[in-house]
């Protein structure tokens, strides 16, 4: 195995997400986890059972449900994955869709996080599921992983590049995924039209210490470094209905309001982009 470059958190920046992540104890992720134990990191799309509403912990098992569902959606877009290929989960969070992963495709995952706090949770996790042997977290830097070239049939981010820059990131998986292999993306985007971001984009990412990206530097960046998109699929408006849901819930955090805001005006997207390596 390639040698794994040293530090794994490079710059103040990385640090304080790291820290932000490591300290993380939201029951808007924990609780959730609970339901079935898979603890995601991402919000949800689909409507809502609106039976549940009055009901706090049907509220939180629906809102699981739609999150779950967000993952299955991602999955189905990772091309013809086989039991013998090696997948990547970058920014693997808590594991929840690394495990969904391999129980669909019978294949090894490896998650890499720059949250020991995290790695740590998800390492246990899979032991607890009886499936260490496969799918396995590592403290480390989605930018520069160590995994040997070529290695990985497919990659997927779920609401994690924000935090990093897209040129370099998609370098990295230019080299990990061999000719063919596919790369998929859930993210948030700020829309190139309306202009920069607003200010309700400017809350989330005062809110995660984030840098949400326009649409356009994605595509940008994708083409850059040798990704043609295969499927581009605006989950905007299936959204929605997820965060309605929370903003009414007991784990509600404060920033739904801006989340609905944005999205409802057009200033910010939920994407959906998958993209094969040529």
């Amino acid at each position: 195995m390639a040698k794994i470059a040293e530090p794994v958190l490079r710059n103040d920046y990385q640090r304080s997400i790291a820290a932000y992540w490591n300290a993380e104890r939201d029951p808007v992720n924990i609780r959730l986890g609970e339901v079935d134990g898979l603890y995601h990191h991402h919000y949800g799309i689909g409507g809502y059972d609106a039976s549940v509403l009055g009901d706090d912990q049907a509220m939180i098992a629906e809102m699981h449900r739609l999150e779950t569902a967000q993952a299955e959606v991602l999955l189905d877009h990772l091309g013809d994955i086989r039991p013998g290929n090696s997948l990547m989960d970058a920014g693997s969070g808590r594991g929840g869709t690394s495990f969904m992963a391999n129980l669909r495709f019978g294949c090894e995952v490896d998650g890499v996080s720059i949250s020991e706090q995290q790695v740590g949770f998800a390492n246990e996790q899979a032991r607890q599921r009886g499936v260490s042997d496969k799918v396995r977290f590592h403290f480390r830097n989605m930018l520069d992983t160590g995994f040997e070239t070529g290695a990985k049939r497919a990659i997927w981010t779920n609401e994690t590049t924000m935090y990093v820059d897209l040129q370099q990131l998609y370098a990295e998986f230019a080299r990990l995924i061999p000719i063919g292999g596919r790369y998929v993306c859930i993210t948030g985007c700020y829309n190139d039209v309306t202009g920069g971001r607003s200010r309700a984009v400017s809350q989330i990412d005062q809110h995660y210490i984030c840098n949400i990206h326009p649409r356009s530097a994605y595509f940008k960046a994708l083409a850059d470094n040798g990704f043609v998109p295969i499927n581009v699929v605006d989950l905007t408006a299936a959204t929605i209905p997820y965060w309605e849901l929370r903003a009414q819930s007991s784990v509600a955090t404060g920033i739904e309001d801006p989340f609905l805001t944005a999205y409802k005006e057009g200033s910010f997207h939920y994407l959906l982009i998958a993209a094969d390596r040529i």
